[in-house]
């Protein structure tokens, strides 16, 4: 398998490592979008409820950051030492992937509870909305451990060479979840309750299959319960090569907080249940990208092992191209077909013309924006991950939050939403700079 990934065609290894990785994170985009339709839908309550949701998004991307913190730290790892072939280290890495996810899992379950009040009200609550956000953040505190430790070791599943595995079971996950949540919700008359135990229930079945896979399935890489303690020697190298993903997510947590805060003050309460229809449409654009980069970690990690830096710069490119083509398509899917896209998350008519228009806004860099998510995968894969943790500051902080604060003084409401897709066509001209000289550096000591 691995020697493939030195010798077969660059366009065949990127349909074989990044479909079933954009099936992936497809379905981890419907866990959320699916909660929010039918949500949304709840008789008398879909805006109230949906709006009180998107006051937890904070909460979901701080526990997505900790899962790949780990899933991106892992896989860069062991595709470098299988790359040696070093097999044994490579299992070693691994092995640290659970307990170091359960560790982290019980940190974050603990704060949520301790803090959820006070937090959720940070984050964007109201009065007339923090009960349901409540309701929904008790139930899926539970479930932090099996989606932190089972989304990262599936992760590892792709990485390892059987990304249809990968795909199936958290296929098979989504499906449960599609079944669960108008049970619960409409069905139990769980309301919010239940779209998040449906969540936290198919998210379950993610965790106890890959233990299985990797204790008594037919995996090439082992868990070892002897090896399940904490090396910190291996510890720090997942946490270096993982943290500027990491660091992605934990900034566009707070990059949230101030856009609900934004969101508040310069529109209404309900204009935070707008944020996360657009948000979850704009992830279903954004998730096959992110796809794609994880696709194409294990062959620019491998190449670059071996010192093959003509294909490392050739999957680079293409994965980009690709990248392009999907935010092209999502960009005409939002302009020709807003209201459809609206109107499958809430029924009301307001809500769907004002969300129409502002999704419009939020989404009019689209086709320009691919080189800002794949340069920073590009540089994690290579090891240089200080480069990497650089332009996710340059492009939170430096760029995003100072135009999160102004903009909207300038022009209202608007400057809430055009600020990240201003951002992102900074970041894109930054990084075309910076990709072009890294290809100049390795065409000169190829």
């Amino acid at each position: 398998m691995h020697h493939s990934l030195q010798t077969t065609n660059i366009s065949k290894l990127l349909l074989k490592y990044c479909i079933p990785a954009i099936i992936s994170m497809m379905t981890v985009s419907l866990y959320n979008a699916v909660d929010r339709i039918f949500i949304g839908h709840i008789q008398g309550a879909g805006s109230l409820a949906l709006t009180g949701l998107g006051t937890l998004i904070p909460f979901t991307t701080i526990i997505l950051a900790c899962e790949l913190l780990i899933t991106y730290g892992a896989i860069a790892n062991l595709s470098l030492r299988l790359g040696e072939q070093k097999k044994e280290e490579a299992e070693d890495f691994l092995n640290q992937v659970p307990l170091l996810g359960l560790i982290i899992s019980i940190f974050l379950m603990i704060v949520f509870y301790l803090f959820n009040e006070p937090l959720l009200y940070l984050f964007g609550a109201t009065s007339d909305t923090i009960g349901y956000a409540k309701d929904y953040l008790n139930i899926l505190t539970i479930g932090i451990p099996f989606y932190i430790m089972g989304f990262s070791l599936m992760g590892i599943i792709r990485s390892e060479g059987d990304p249809k595995r990968a795909a199936l079971i958290l296929m098979a996950s989504c499906l449960i979840n599609i079944i669960l949540d108008p049970l619960f919700i409409f069905g139990l008359n769980l309301g919010i309750s239940g779209a998040a135990l449906a969540t936290i229930l198919s998210q379950a079945t993610v965790f106890l299959y890959v233990v299985y896979y990797y204790t008594r399935g037919a995996s090439n890489l082992k868990l070892d319960f002897k090896k399940l303690k904490i090396q910190h020697h291996l510890v720090k190298p997942i946490i270096t090569f993982g943290l500027s993903t990491a660091l992605i997510q934990l900034i566009s947590a707070f990059v949230q907080i101030l856009l609900n805060q934004s969101l508040k003050h310069y529109g209404t309460a309900l204009s935070i249940g707008s944020f996360t229809t657009i948000s979850t449409i704009y992830n279903l654009v954004m998730m096959p990208v992110v796809g794609i980069n994880q696709g194409m970690i294990p062959i620019i990690g491998y190449n670059f092992g071996q010192r093959n830096y003509t294909r490392v710069k050739k999957t680079f490119l293409q994965g980009t191209i690709a990248s392009t083509v999907i935010f092209t398509l999502g960009f005409l899917l939002i302009y020709i077909l807003p209201t459809p896209l609206v109107s499958f998350f809430n029924p009301d008519k307001t809500f769907i013309n004002t969300t129409v228009t502002e999704l419009k806004l939020y989404a009019f860099s689209l086709p320009l924006c691919a080189l800002s998510l794949t340069t920073p995968n590009f540089f994690q894969s290579i090891g240089n991950s200080k480069l990497s943790i650089w332009l996710v500051i340059i492009r939170q902080m430096i760029i995003l939050i100072p135009a999160l604060i102004i903009l909207p003084r300038l022009i209202g409401l608007n400057g809430v939403w055009l600020a990240q897709p201003i951002t992102d066509l900074s970041v894109s001209l930054l990084c075309f700079f910076l990709i072009k000289k890294e290809f100049k550096r390795l065409s000169s000591v190829n």
